[in-house]
């Protein structure tokens, strides 16, 4: 594997998730074959779990991780073709990619979107000029439109843990106080179409996602229809696609509540707003599964950075 920075670089998830658990029962197997092996993780947004998790996947495989909080500790990077730098940015990405390139033998990127400019957000400018420009192996970390390391977490998750051959399988929206990507529902989305399952999509109309990323998928917009018989229930809010980036609903009733959930499974990829988007009584309960997705999140990231070693 060359590069991962979609769901889509994913051939067979079913066999990738095999594939990370194994490696969950043995973290260490692998424990040379990042020998002598650096990867870079760049930081244009903050992050808890996603730094920590391939922090930690890079150190489960031997390989020694350099972290970067590029928006603070690094010149301002210049992604524009033929730009006249006489602004803010000091330096272009066609030498900040080079040398960092130098440095490290895998790169791991995280950058958030504008949410103001869709074209610009759906060029992915960021991810794609590092890997038109690094030499080495380039991994999203989350980016204007895909969180894939999530998404195959999430399905990792969903293995684990169901006990049905098909489950059913709800994304639903959630209500917020500010504008948020929608990169964790889209890799979602692609995620579930590999996989096989009963997936419906529930939201307030208005919220539709890009139509490119849900293809065929069912949407439901009454959110308690949606949930019925349902194993899993991911939540997440995001922001409007058409209007792009604004916030023209907060609904209350879209929080997820114990009553609504019912059997299912609850499902988020944190940090989540108590009781704004779930109640405390989902959090707390048996029925949540957050922190079981968090810890999913060094194994994901340790397949991913595995393949690509390999292919070294």
């Amino acid at each position: 594997m060359k590069h991962y920075t979609s769901i889509q670089d994913i051939s067979d998830i079913n066999i990738w998730i095999q594939e990370a658990k194994a490696l969950k029962r043995n973290p260490l197997n692998y424990k040379d074959l990042g020998k002598n092996k650096t990867l870079g993780l760049l930081f244009f947004n903050s992050s808890l779990r996603t730094r920590l998790s391939t922090q930690k996947a890079a150190l489960n495989l031997g390989m020694d991780p350099i972290v970067m909080n590029v928006s603070g500790d690094a010149w301002g990077i210049e992604f524009g073709d033929g730009t006249i730098m006489n602004g803010n940015t000091a330096e272009h990405i066609k030498e900040a990619a080079a040398v960092v390139s130098q440095y490290c033998d895998i790169i791991a990127v995280r950058a958030f979107p504008t949410l103001t400019d869709k074209e610009k957000d759906e060029s992915e400018h960021v991810l794609k000029s590092f890997v038109k420009y690094a030499s080495v192996p380039i991994v999203n970390m989350e980016s204007a439109t895909g969180h894939p390391l999530q998404a195959l977490t999430d399905a990792i998750t969903i293995s684990e843990n169901t006990k049905k051959e098909r489950p059913k399988v709800v994304l639903s929206w959630a209500p917020h106080i500010k504008a948020l990507p929608h990169a964790v529902a889209n890799s979602f989305i692609e995620a579930m179409q590999k996989m096989d399952v009963e997936f419906v999509v529930t939201h307030p109309e208005g919220y539709e996602l890009s139509p490119e990323i849900m293809g065929d998928s069912t949407v439901v917009y009454n959110q308690e229809e949606a949930f019925k018989d349902a194993d899993f229930v991911y939540v997440k809010n995001w922001s409007n696609y058409n209007d792009y980036g604004k916030v023209l609903n907060t609904d209350p009733n879209w929080m997820i509540t114990k009553e609504k959930l019912g059997d299912a499974k609850f499902m988020h990829c944190l940090p989540v707003r108590r009781n704004l988007i779930v109640e405390d009584a989902v959090l707390d309960s048996d029925s949540s599964l957050v922190i079981e997705q968090a810890n999913n999140r060094t194994y994901a990231a340790q397949l991913v950075l595995k393949k690509i070693l390999e292919d070294l």
